[in-house]
């Protein structure tokens, strides 16, 4: 099934993370030089560490992709119990180091991954068909956001 827009099929609104988590992982890479200090995020309300944005950005897509599963089941969503952005883990206060990174590049290329085939296994008659509230597409295009990496930038600067 084809992943992208061109003669052979539509695009797959799944690949649309594929980018995103690109984009998380160029900013991870800068967070190397992380001072261990969280920074505030653009609501004012949370603050974000390394582990922190790479932790949300990674449940953020599993929460979504068992949403996407249970949508073309027919069954109801898992209820969601993370305690998400309203607790920074002790983990979460660890330095970033370059270890972490290469986990971090492989933990989220394979949820994006499995995101994007599981749209393609879906189908292209599946991607915008209203269910619970969301269409396939919806969700993909909210996953489909950096934010929590966005929260913490590129600190690679002075």
């Amino acid at each position: 099934m084809p992943t992208s827009s061109d003669e052979t099929g539509p695009t797959n609104p799944g690949s649309a993370l594929v980018p995103a988590v690109e984009r998380v992982l160029a900013l991870a890479a800068t967070w190397l030089a992380w001072d261990g200090r969280p920074r505030l995020a653009a609501d004012g309300e949370r603050a974000y560490t390394p582990h922190q944005a790479i932790r949300r950005t990674a449940d953020h897509i599993v929460d979504h992709l068992a949403q996407a599963e249970a949508l073309l089941a027919g069954a109801p969503a898992e209820e969601d119990r993370w305690h998400a952005s309203a607790v920074t883990l002790d983990a979460d206060r660890a330095s970033f180091s370059e270890a972490d990174l290469v986990e971090a590049q492989q933990r989220l290329r394979r949820l994006a991954r499995t995101f994007e085939l599981r749209y393609a296994a879906a189908g292209p008659e599946a991607w915008d068909a209203p269910q619970d509230g969301w269409t396939l597409r919806q969700i993909a295009e909210h996953v489909a956001d950096p934010w929590y990496a966005e929260q913490l930038g590129d600190l690679s600067g002075p």
